[in-house]
């Protein structure tokens, strides 16, 4: 009792192993169980390793995916996450994961969401929180807002519905107020996959450019755009703006074409984001009536809203320059606007009436003023230094990255703890009054506005600032609000005075091993990126990246597709732990592939692995038994070798990159050579009077120490047999001897006119002319020999030896 128990007073190192939490909507199945059987074998490993282990296991229990699994079944979420936790805990059971339970925390619970919202208000009061009505990514099937992060193709990542575009009143957090560090802290994670920081650094997306100013013909304030391409700035013959620019109604006041750009734009609105960005998206646009000055030319270009434009990148106005840009190109073709080839190809002069798609690559400079002739990489810098000069322009980073959008108008959710005064504006609630609970009450399917509104005790409040009437916020937290934080609770998982204690956060953390799907790249971990700094600046934490170590596990896959219901491939762990246990379940998953990357799920690998545990038990009882011996005195030195060989190729895999396949690959090939080593003691062993060889109790214990990460039950079962008082685990990880791995002899191949007839062990020093002496003295060669005259003897140092008669 007590293995996985995290002792704080312990003098052992520490190592805090942590697997994502799950999200307590379903069942587990075998895909699942890879993620949890990973981190099993590591903190097994660590803890024989001498390590004090903290491996805490919670659920992340808000949000759609328990929501809506708890419409599908008619009862209320709390009901249906709280009964899927306690099935999925007995999974875990079963297949021997073992967690600090006394550590266990759940996000939809009190004393748990009371934290979630102690951190909003924390970033409320430093300006890192705001309310603004903007276009969000609406889910007609959720009936809710999502976050571009969780937008996948179009479709919303939990239901896969086809996203809409919806203007709501939202809260965001300032997460744009970080990029800059976050991007820069990247190359402080250097022990995770280089394809999750490049994911993080092209969600970032940083870049540089000029934020030019474009005259409006007639006067009023000119139209500002970024640009990264400067130097096509003299080819920009129209300005194209995004259907939601904001000041697009100033523009259209007095413009004859109103009314159709009006119509345009609440057809283009309603379109998604993924649509607007394919690459065979077929343009539209309307032209405004309105015209704007090229700021280096001078000349008059007009203004036109097309659906290919976005307000999420820059500021949606872009200057299309389309004899250098693929869409403008497409959109002036089909609408005959004009294009002007300003960068040249060298050796092949450009004619703007005859290409056939836009240039993009570097050139030289035409139809550029003082520019012509120049190499255009070259010129960029000079136009950007004219620009500011006639403060035409200025030089500017931009950032791919937007505001984290937290808002959601369900019901299952941490209450955003806000109170919406008539006269004071929202104003956080205090401290002291949370946690700010959610009704159990409330009928909770979605409708398109928070069900909380129909909660009349919840909503009236009166506003602690002024003390007048007023109203609580109903929308709910993101769940990835939750997620961002919960690493920090599990130090004081019963704290009910503050989120984490400072003291032991900052001594277990970072995180020495995170372990989780890569589908988590850019949401959760950027979001915890996020709230870590946060908690830094304020004074709470010491350190500022949550996670030293990243692990990123591939999926198990089924009939070539990932598990799922719908497509009926789902494999339960339950019939197969109840038919071959659980260690084989664990072996199997393991040994199925590198576990970095995707792996089929086979039932004759399970079979494998269960005749392969089989053969093992077979072996390892059979020595307890004192029924088997090794073959030869010479064979000790071979086996101490192959055992010790073994050590350290499964301590080299569990250090590195977690290669279990072949660690447990390595297990199988000593079980090989103590079969080949051993031999039946005839008449019983013990009662013949036989002690065990040393080497032979050497290799049996060291094997079973090895097994022990991929297979504990049976481990420790053959270790209590090997008749040891206290537990395979508190055994340690057994030491290479190097002096064991020095070798002395060799086996050598013996050939005769190249085909194999026998093998002999040789001193591995021994020479050419002593070994073709002790080849051709073998009864076994003399034989094949018998009166043929030896042409030649061919030798290839400690491996072959050829006779060629």
């Amino acid at each position: 009792m007590g293995l996985f128990r995290m002792d704080p007073a312990s003098p052992k190192p520490k190592y805090y192993c942590l697997v994502m939490f799950p999200y307590p909507s379903a069942a587990l199945h075998v895909g699942h169980g890879r993620n949890y059987i990973i981190g099993d074998a590591v903190v097994r490993y660590k803890l024989m390793r001498g390590f004090n282990v903290l491996s805490p296991m919670g659920w992340d229990a808000f949000g759609l995916p328990a929501e809506n699994a708890a419409i599908q079944r008619g009862i209320h979420p709390k009901t249906s996450a709280l009964n899927n936790i306690q099935n999925m805990k007995r999974q875990l059971h079963s297949w021997g994961v073992g967690y600090d339970w006394d550590r266990e925390v759940t996000s939809c619970l009190p004393d748990y969401y009371k934290w979630t919202q102690w951190i909003f208000l924390k970033l409320f009061e430093r300006g890192l929180c705001y309310k603004a009505k903007a276009p969000v990514n609406w889910c007609p099937s959720c009936q809710t807002s999502l976050a571009n992060e969780q937008v996948v193709e179009g479709k919303c990542e939990r239901c896969s519905t086809a996203v809409t575009q919806k203007e709501l009143e939202q809260w965001f957090f300032r997460i744009t107020e970080y990029a800059e560090r976050l991007l820069k802290d990247i190359e402080k994670l250097e022990r995770w996959p280089e394809r999750v920081k490049i994911m993080q650094m092209n969600w970032i997306g940083k870049s540089a450019g000029v934020r030019c100013l474009f005259p409006l013909e007639g006067g009023g304030d000119p139209i500002e755009c970024y640009t990264t391409r400067v130097d096509t700035i003299f080819g920009a013959t129209y300005m194209v703006l995004a259907p939601e620019y904001p000041r697009l109604g100033e523009l259209l006041k007095n413009s004859p074409k109103r009314a159709d750009v009006e119509q345009y734009v609440e057809k283009e609105t309603n379109v998604s984001r993924f649509e607007r960005t394919r690459e065979d998206l077929e343009k539209t646009g309307v032209f405004t009536g309105r015209y704007c000055l090229n700021p280096m030319t001078r000349g008059k270009i007009p203004i036109w809203v097309a659906n290919y434009v976005l307000m999420e990148y820059g500021t949606g106005a872009v200057m299309a320059v389309p004899a250098h840009d693929q869409r403008d190109f497409e959109f002036a073709k089909k609408y005959k606007l004009p294009i002007q080839v300003v960068i040249d190809r060298p050796g092949s002069p450009l004619n703007g009436s005859q290409m056939e798609s836009a240039y993009v690559e570097d050139g030289v400079m035409v139809n550029s003023g003082p520019y012509n002739s120049q190499p255009n990489r070259a010129a960029m810098e000079k136009m950007a230094d004219e620009m500011e000069a006639k403060k035409s322009g200025r030089r500017a980073v931009q950032f791919r990255l937007r505001d984290w959008l937290i808002s959601r108008q369900r019901y299952w959710g941490a209450p955003i703890p806000v109170i919406l005064c008539p006269k004071c504006g929202p104003v956080p609630v205090p401290e002291q009054d949370l946690p700010v609970l959610l009704p159990e009450n409330v009928r909770f399917k979605p409708t398109g506005e928070s069900p909380l509104k129909d909660a009349p005790d919840f909503v009236k409040t009166v506003c602690p600032r002024c003390g007048s009437q007023a109203s609580r916020e109903i929308d709910t937290m993101d769940t990835f609000v939750d997620s961002s934080w919960y690493f920090l609770r599990y130090l004081s998982p019963r704290d009910a005075h503050q989120a984490f204690s400072k003291e032991l956060v900052n001594r277990w953390l970072p995180v020495d091993q995170y372990i989780g799907g890569v589908e988590h790249a850019i949401l959760h971990l950027l979001y915890s990126r996020f709230i870590t700094k946060v908690l830094k600046d304020l004074g709470h934490l010491e350190f500022d990246e949550p996670f030293g170590t990243l692990f990123t596990q591939g999926m198990i896959i089924k009939d070539g597709a990932k598990m799922s219901k719908s497509k009926g491939n789902v494999v339960s762990p339950d019939e197969l732990i109840e038919r071959f246990g659980a260690d084989t379940v664990r072996v199997y998953t393991l040994f199925i592939g590198p576990p970095e990357r995707d792996a089929e799920w086979s039932d004759q690998g399970m079979q494998g692995a269960w005749r392969f545990l089989n053969r093992l038990w077979r072996l390892v009882t059979a020595f307890t038994e004192g029924s088997i011996e090794l073959i030869s005195k010479e064979a000790a030195s071979l086996l101490r070798q192959r055992a010790h060989g073994a050590l350290r190729k499964v301590t080299q895999d569990m250090e590195g990159d977690f290669h279990f396949n072949t660690a447990i690959s390595q297990i199988m090939e000593l079980v090989n050579e103590l079969y080949k080593g051993t031999r039946e003691i005839e008449g019983g062993g013990k009662a013949a009077g036989h002690a065990p060889d040393p080497a032979l109790k050497e290799a049996v214990e060291i094997l079973v120490r090895l097994l022990t990460p991929f297979a504990p039950h049976m481990a420790e079962e053959l270790w209590s047999r090997l008749g040891h008082g206290e537990g395979v685990h508190s055994s340690g990880w057994p030491k290479v001897d190097e002096r064991a791995l020095q070798v002395e002899s060799v086996t050598v191949v013996v050939q005769v006119n190249g085909r194999v007839r026998h093998r002999v062990e040789v001193p591995v020093e021994v020479g050419e002319e002593e070994l073709k002496k002790r080849v051709l003295s073998e009864k076994a060669i003399e034989r094949w020999i018998k009166d043929q005259a030896v042409k030649q003897v061919i030798v290839v140092p400690g491996r072959l030896v050829n006779i060629v008669l």
